[in-house]
């Protein structure tokens, strides 16, 4: 963890410990965020994949214009 004197008010997911983290904060390559809260952070997996399959699907409409 990083002591910031000016920490970051978000809520992040660390995808390394499956942990949520707010204001000290690990490595930014394990967190996923920031998340405007806690229980929103907890689910950022699910919003990960849930973006995912929005992308796909936008993706194969392109592609089939």
């Amino acid at each position: 963890m990083v002591k910031d004197p000016n920490p970051d008010p978000g809520w992040y997911y660390n995808t390394r410990t499956n942990e949520v983290e707010h204001l000290e904060r690990s490595r930014s390559a394990d967190l996923l965020g920031p998340y405007p809260d806690e229980a929103t952070a907890r689910r950022a997996l699910e919003i990960a994949r849930e973006r995912t399959r929005s992308a796909d699907a936008a993706d194969a409409a392109w592609n089939d214009d």
